[in-house]
C-alpha cells in the first residue's frame, strides 16, 4: 500500500481492536490519534501493543507505525494469512480479549487459523472462554462458518494466569451468508458451567445451587455442570467463576458470566449471574448485546443483499452507536433502523445492505 494513501482518522482508545479489524477487512489504512493523551500514562497499553503484534502475525504486509509517545498509531493492513502460531497474552488482559477479534478475521484468511493463546482465561471485563465458545461461535455458524472450535487446554485464573486455549477455524468462506432473523428469543433451555482452579470444589456446587434457585422462574430445563481443575492444568492462581447460556430451539442464544474476586461469596456470584441472564433475555432481540457487534459486522461484509436483524431499544447503547459510526467511517455503509410493524413492543429491525466483500486472501485452487 502506498504511503500516500489517505487515512481514515479516529481519535481516542475507544473501540481500538474493532477499528483495526475493520481496517483489515476493508483494506483501508487508519490513523488513531490522541490515545489517552490526557492521562498520567498516555499512549497505548501493553495489551494493545500485544494485540498489534498478534495482527502482524496473522497478516502479511501489514505496516504499523507507533509515535514516540504512543498516542498515535498508523495501521496499513495487509492480507489475512492465518496459519499456526502461539501468542503469549500479557496478564493485564485475558485471552478472550485477543480471541474475540480473531473471530472477525479467521473465516476470510488464506490459511486455516490455529492459534494457541497463553495467559489468563477469565476476567471481570472481557469475554471468557465459555462465553466465546457458547455465545459467539454459534453466531459465526449462522453466517456460514461451520468448522470453528475453542479448546481449553489449561485454566488460568487472574492475576498470574497460566492458562492455555486453542482457537481452530477451518472454514474459509468467500463471504458471510445473508442474515434474516425477525424473531425475539423464546428460551427453551438454560445450560452453564461453574469452574474452579486451585480452590475447594464446594465453591462450584454453591454457585450452581444458588443460580438454580433463581432460574426456577424461567420454567425451562436448567443444566449447570461443574468443572473443577487441579494440578498443572489449573494455572498459577486460585479462582472460580460461572457462565450461563439460554438458548431457543433454533440455536439462538444469550449468555452471562462472572468470576469471583477477593472477598466474594460463591452464592452471591451465582445469584448475580442468574439475574443478569434473565435481564439479558428480557432486553434481547434476536441476539444479545455482546453478540451484536459480530453479527452487524458480518452483515456489513456480506453479499450485496439486504440482511435484517431484530434488536430492542435497550440494545442501542453508547457502544452500539460507536460501532455504527466506525462502520460508516471505514466502509461508508449505514445500518437502517425501523420499527417493527406488527406489534407494539418498540423493537426495531436493523436493515443492512452488504458491501459484497470477497475473501481475496483465500488460496485459488
Amino acid at each position: 500500500m502506498s504511503s500516500k494513501t489517505p487515512f481514515v482518522a479516529f481519535q481516542g482508545a475507544l473501540n481500538f481492536r474493532l477499528r483495526i479489524v475493520l481496517a483489515t477487512l476493508s483494506g483501508k489504512a487508519v490513523k488513531i490519534e490522541k490515545i489517552r493523551s490526557n492521562d498520567l500514562n498516555p499512549g497505548l497499553k501493553d495489551y494493545e501493543v500485544s494485540f498489534l503484534r498478534l495482527m502482524e502475525s496473522v497478516t502479511n504486509g501489514s505496516v504499523i507505525e507507533i509515535s514516540y509517545t504512543g498516542t498515535t498509531v498508523i495501521y496499513r493492513p495487509g492480507i489475512i494469512v492465518g496459519g499456526s502460531i502461539t501468542h503469549n497474552c500479557p496478564p493485564s488482559k485475558p485471552v478472550g480479549y485477543f480471541v474475540e477479534p480473531m473471530l472477525y478475521l479467521a473465516p476470510f484468511s488464506k490459511k486455516k487459523f490455529s492459534i494457541i493463546f497463553r495467559g489468563c482465561t477469565a476476567s471481570h471485563c472481557d469475554a471468557g472462554i465459555e462465553a466465546i465458545k457458547w455465545g459467539l461461535l454459534p453466531i459465526m455458524e449462522r453466517f456460514g462458518v461451520r468448522e470453528c472450535a475453542l479448546h481449553t487446554l489449561k485454566r488460568g485464573s487472574p492475576p498470574q494466569g497460566g492458562g492455555e486455549v486453542h482457537l481452530i477455524v477451518d472454514s474459509l468462506i468467500p463471504q458471510p451468508v445473508t442474515m434474516h432473523n425477525l424473531n425475539r428469543l423464546t428460551i427453551s433451555s438454560i445450560r452453564g458451567v461453574a469452574y474452579s482452579t486451585r480452590v475447594s470444589p464446594s465453591i462450584v456446587n454453591r454457585m450452581i445451587d444458588s443460580a438454580r434457585k433463581i432460574l426456577k422462574s424461567a420454567n425451562c430445563e436448567v443444566n449447570i455442570s461443574a468443572d473443577v481443575w487441579r494440578g498443572e492444568n489449573s494455572g498459577k492462581s486460585p479462582g472460580w467463576g460461572i457462565t450461563l447460556v439460554a438458548a431457543d430451539k433454533k440455536g439462538w442464544c444469550v449468555f452471562s458470566e462472572e468470576i469471583g474476586g477477593a472477598g466474594d461469596i460463591p452464592e452471591d456470584i451465582g445469584v448475580k449471574v442468574a439475574y443478569h441472564l434473565l435481564q439479558e433475555i428480557s432486553i434481547s432481540g434476536a441476539v444479545c448485546r455482546n453478540q451484536l457487534p459480530l453479527a452487524i459486522v458480518y452483515m456489513i461484509i456480506g453479499k450485496e443483499d439486504i440482511g435484517r436483524l431484530r434488536i430492542t431499544k435497550d440494545q442501542i447503547d453508547e457502544r452500539f452507536i460507536h460501532l455504527l459510526r466506525d462502520i460508516k467511517s471505514i466502509f461508508g455503509n449505514e445500518v437502517y433502523l425501523k420499527p417493527v410493524d406488527e406489534d407494539d413492543t418498540g423493537d426495531l429491525i436493523a436493515a443492512v445492505k452488504g458491501i459484497g466483500f470477497t475473501n481475496t486472501s483465500k488460496k485459488i485452487a
